[in-house]
């Protein structure tokens, strides 16, 4: 079967796929091209024969005059999470689409372990204080991991996978809010007012926008923590900022906003309560080549005629519980 390289970031394309990597896909299939093919190459590559695409972040929407010069074309493997942007042309034409989001949601599950086990420590509040003689607690706060409550926000890939290594390690009660039900406010209410930490991981879709309002976040219990992996839309900015402002025993680690950045003079900069990260929790460098192993997986199974693990449907791209990736 022939192949190509397709998007138009060779740092996101050197990062996905290693050379062994692309060893190992020359090895299974015939490349026109060993090297990625840009919107600016398109028109000087022949791909009349080419059958399946393998891409990754920086893949882009193919249009008519493109799609037209693959008439072979019948399926991309896509090393990387969300395909919204370049997957309708495909799936109007029947091609195969697949998304390696279940591998990339195996790094954001366990960053957000790491979170919940600090914060149920109390490590985020302690280190603030702890920053003189004076500020040594003896008995610390927090109520430790044993026994705690979690709230999980969504029930797709990252949260799926989260409870599965939480319950697999932890002795904890886990509260897992469906995705459908999120919009349900009493539920929300009782899950941010009964754990002790809340992680969102709902979908990105305009639904979920300003869901978490400054009434769930003023109701969480003394120390608690809120993490933010799933989009920084979701969360109602400046209700969130004023309940922080008043309430300075809370945590909130947000590893996504809205804008993202924050802009210049944004309170998350400066509230002490609050700890950034830059969208960091999804695949990064050496993460990454998960994803590309689970599309060579893919390609592999659709050669020989198999059904995809990780195919891509009109409902996925109409909702997606990805990051950016």
């Amino acid at each position: 079967m022939k192949t190509a390289f397709l998007g138009d970031s060779q740092a996101y394309f050197n990062m996905v796929f290693s050379p062994a990597l692309r060893q190992q896909i020359a090895g299974i299939s015939e490349l026109v091209s060993k090297d990625l093919i840009t919107p600016e190459k398109f028109s000087s590559v022949d791909l009349s024969e080419v059958e399946a695409i393998f891409g990754t972040w920086g893949m882009y929407s193919l249009s008519d005059e493109q799609l037209a010069k693959m008439p072979k074309l019948k399926a991309v493997f896509y090393a990387a999470g969300a395909t919204d942007s370049f997957a309708a042309p495909l799936l109007t034409r029947n091609i195969a689409v697949s998304s390696a989001w279940r591998a990339n949601a195996v790094p954001v599950a366990e960053f957000v372990m790491a979170q919940i086990i600090l914060s149920l420590k109390n490590y985020f509040a302690d280190s603030r204080t702890f920053t003189c003689h004076e500020g040594y607690h003896a008995v610390p706060h927090g109520p430790g991991v044993y026994g705690e409550t979690v709230a999980l926000i969504g029930n797709g890939a990252v949260s799926t996978h989260l409870k599965k290594l939480l319950e697999s390690c932890l002795n904890l009660d886990i509260i897992q809010i469906p995705t459908e039900d999120a919009k349900d406010y009493a539920l929300l209410k009782d899950a941010f007012s009964k754990a002790y930490v809340v992680s969102n991981h709902l979908p990105n879709v305009a639904e979920t926008e300003g869901l978490f309002n400054e009434q769930l976040f003023r109701s969480m219990r003394t120390h608690a923590t809120f993490i933010n992996t799933g989009r920084g839309a979701q969360v109602d900015e400046a209700g969130l900022v004023r309940a922080l402002t008043d309430r300075p025993d809370l945590t909130a680690l947000l590893d996504v906003t809205w804008p993202e950045p924050p802009v210049v003079d944004s309170p998350l900069f400066s509230l002490p309560n609050v700890h950034l990260s830059s969208h960091r929790a999804g695949s990064i460098n050496d993460e990454t080549r998960r994803m590309a192993e689970s599309a060579i997986r893919e390609f592999q199974r659709f050669e020989k005629g198999l059904p995809l693990e990780h195919s891509v449907s009109w409902k996925d791209i109409a909702s997606t519980g990805t990051r950016k990736q």
